[in-house]
């Protein structure tokens, strides 16, 4: 990408990479601290552009977000050491609180959507992806069920109400990324290895949605249609989006199958169905912008035509493959 070019952002780019393994390597909270703060130092380069003020506005919105919610996490630290024993239910929904602010999870998530609107694809593919890991470990140290569940609940409708009316891309890749939020925190709270594997294939389906959105410059939904496609690449947009909405035949549908799996066994019925109707939200929102992909198409910009390198095409062909795979994939895991 861009910061091959760059030995400044290159940098910055390994000192994320280095900030997140110190905080989930730390055995101290102010360890913890210390890679949060790096973290977010090595990121607001990476993110703020002088030539775009929107991207320029972005890092300031997100510098002065994620400061509040390190201030208090600090001060939630030392209140722990200082009272120990007495209010540790208080002082887990306090730190809680601030892990669920620092990744942008409801009811903290008001920041998310307007910065990601204000960052590139690539920005915007770490923000949704590797920002999210060190927040969740340390949220997995210390939760309060409680909180947790009600924060799944905001998550799960607050992601598929708030992309119904959204026509930026960005923003709906951005409530799609809250939705998926509220399955990531109840994975973590059955299991660190289904939440690693659910933060894995979320991780990759997200990938290849921007990576197609980068490659055809692509920020609002009109554009899916004035722009004349190959009907390859509508077809893998067709794959990808329903695969990121989790329906059966995709890969997306595996994780979110064995999570509705052990929420019903643990008697969340209530739960799992909250997660099932909002996924059909979702669903309705990303079919809706395939059938305009597919069915409208202006006349009047046939001449524009876009190209994509061919071994992009390719690697783009093969990750819809992948994805269509997923319940032959699926089914050999549940033998």
């Amino acid at each position: 990408m861009y910061f091959y070019l760059n030995s400044n952002k290159m940098f910055f780019f390994f000192m994320l990479f280095l900030s997140t393994l110190i905080s989930i390597s730390s055995n101290s909270w102010f360890g913890c601290w210390i890679g949060l703060e790096i973290n977010l130092l090595s990121f607001i380069p990476l993110i703020s552009n002088v030539s775009n003020m929107m991207s320029t506005e972005a890092s300031l919105k997100y510098f002065l977000t994620q400061t509040i919610a390190s201030i208090n996490f600090l001060f939630f630290i030392i209140f722990n050491i200082i009272f120990m024993k007495n209010i540790q239910n208080y002082i887990s929904i306090l730190i809680n609180s601030s892990m669920l602010m620092k990744m942008g999870s409801a009811p903290f998530h008001f920041w998310f959507p307007v910065i990601v609107e204000g960052l590139s694809w690539f920005n915007n593919l770490i923000l949704m992806t590797w920002q999210k890991i060190t927040p969740m470990i340390l949220l997995s140290y210390y939760f309060n069920k409680n909180l947790l569940i009600f924060s799944i609940i905001l998550n799960i409708i607050i992601g598929a109400l708030g992309g119904l009316n959204q026509t930026s891309l960005r923003k709906m890749l951005a409530f799609s990324s809250i939705n998926n939020l509220g399955w990531m925190i109840s994975s973590i709270m059955i299991s660190e290895n289904l939440w690693l594997f659910y933060l894995f294939m979320y991780s990759f389906l997200t990938m290849i949605m921007i990576l197609m959105f980068y490659l055809m410059n692509l920020y609002y939904i009109n554009q899916l249609f004035i722009m004349n496609l190959k009907p390859l690449i509508k077809i893998n947009l067709l794959i990808n989006f329903l695969s990121l909405g989790g329906l059966p035949p995709f890969i997306g549908f595996f994780p979110k199958w064995i999570i509705i799996n052990f929420l019903m066994m643990n008697n969340y019925y209530f739960l799992s169905f909250i997660f099932i109707m909002m996924s059909l939200i979702m669903l309705f929102f990303y079919i809706r912008i395939i059938y305009s992909s597919f069915m409208l198409n202006y006349f009047k910009m046939k001449w524009f035509k876009i190209k994509i390198k061919n071994n992009f095409f390719m690697w783009l062909n093969l990750f819809s493959i992948f994805s269509l795979l997923g319940i032959i994939l699926s089914t050999i895991f549940f033998i």
